[in-house]
């Protein structure tokens, strides 16, 4: 109050002019901060969102079956092949299309999940390498948990007894063997192929929408 001077008009205009200045200055440093601040919490709540719809596909991926064979089967094409003999084309394939998925599950994890997660996705990567069957059910609970934690959603009640988790089966034979025989059989096959690609534009734009849903509920969550 000392630096004030209100004894002439050209003072006190003087006075009200550096008042405004300063206001002015700090209302901008303000703005600014908060601007920044905004920024860097949108930048982590896309990252987040981006790691939480990962892993959610990743857990869809090794965890989306209750039943059948559990275990993943590590052998690759070459290896299905000399075995064709033992084994449905079908089967085979199915195996097949299976591993591949969860190897990228595993590396997504690998990537973006917690410590106890990229070990557990590191001991089922080498046990693929190295041929030897894999299940997943701890990597599956670890990451149905963190998931939840993350959404802010009541644990699983632990005296619930969920049965072990397996990698999703593919739905349909489809694959190039199926494509190959619709075209050799004539005019039938080829109808065929356009009840394929009907599905598949179907289940596009279902899992599109489910997809885009997810997102929004993701998004809404992290916010809060």
């Amino acid at each position: 109050m000392r630096g004030l001077d209100f004894t002439s008009w050209h003072s006190l205009l003087t006075t009200l002019i550096g008042l405004a200045l300063f206001t002015l200055i700090g209302m901008g440093v303000r703005l600014i901060m908060m601007f920044t601040i905004q920024q860097r919490r949108e930048r982590a709540n896309r990252q987040i969102n981006e790691r939480l719809r990962t892993l959610m596909a990743a857990y869809k991926t090794l965890g989306g079956s209750f039943t059948g064979d559990l275990a993943v089967d590590p052998r690759h094409l070459r290896d299905l092949r000399k075995a064709a003999g033992d084994v449905p084309l079908d089967a085979s394939d199915r195996s097949r299309r299976i591993r591949d998925a969860v190897e990228a599950a595993l590396s997504d994890i690998i990537l973006l999940g917690t410590e106890p997660q990229v070990r557990l996705a590191e001991r089922a990567a080498r046990d693929l390498v190295e041929g030897r069957p894999v299940r997943v059910n701890d990597l599956v609970v670890s990451l149905r948990d963190f998931i939840r934690q993350a959404l802010d959603l009541a644990p699983v009640p632990r005296d619930l007894a969920i049965p072990q988790q397996g990698p999703t089966r593919p739905s349909g034979g489809g694959g190039k063997g199926g494509g190959e025989r619709d075209k050799g059989g004539g005019p039938g096959g080829g109808g065929g192929g356009g009840g394929g690609g009907g599905g598949m534009g179907m289940g596009g734009g279902t899992g599109m929408g489910a997809g885009r849903a997810e997102e929004d509920d993701v998004t809404t969550t992290s916010r809060l």
